[in-house]
């Protein structure tokens, strides 16, 4: 059946941008658990395309959480460097390298999950690929967690 979306009348809570910018970080980090069985299993290109997601995830959970909303698009780096003055100082330094991360793992989301006529992603892709994906993955989540948690 149809659930009752959360509405501020009727005893309903209001979603607000930081119950939001909770839930998308809390997916973010569940994802990232499933990310580490992929890259165990050797799943090198769906390590690439899930990390993608996830960094989506992640820092469109920060831009919530300085009342942004995000755009429909996957790449929402450029977003952040152009609202980081409302970053928590202790943030703002790394988002260029979460842009830099979130613009490489874009590149690679199509290419990773169907490949091409000459690319066949679980041929292509390495456990190196693989592991930079983890590493940057883990590494936007821990600076979602932050940059989120100074919100609340």
């Amino acid at each position: 059946g149809a659930e009752a979306r959360p509405q501020a009348r009727g005893g309903f809570r209001a979603v607000t941008n930081q119950s939001l910018a909770q839930s998308y970080l809390i997916k973010a980090e569940k994802r990232l658990k499933a990310l580490a069985v992929l890259k165990a299993e050797g799943a090198h290109s769906d390590v690439v395309r899930e990390a993608q997601e996830l960094v989506e995830l992640a820092l469109k959970g920060a831009l919530r959480a300085i009342g942004v909303e995000p755009p429909k698009f996957h790449d929402v780096g450029g977003l952040l460097l152009e609202h980081r003055g409302k970053i928590p100082p202790d943030v703002r330094g790394e988002l260029e390298r979460a842009a830099a991360i979130s613009k490489r793992l874009r590149k690679e989301r199509e290419l990773a999950f169907y490949g091409d006529i000459d690319f066949i992603p679980t041929e292509e892709y390495t456990a190196e690929d693989a592991g930079r994906a983890y590493a940057d993955a883990e590494w936007v989540v821990s600076l979602a967690q932050r940059a989120i948690g100074k919100q609340a």
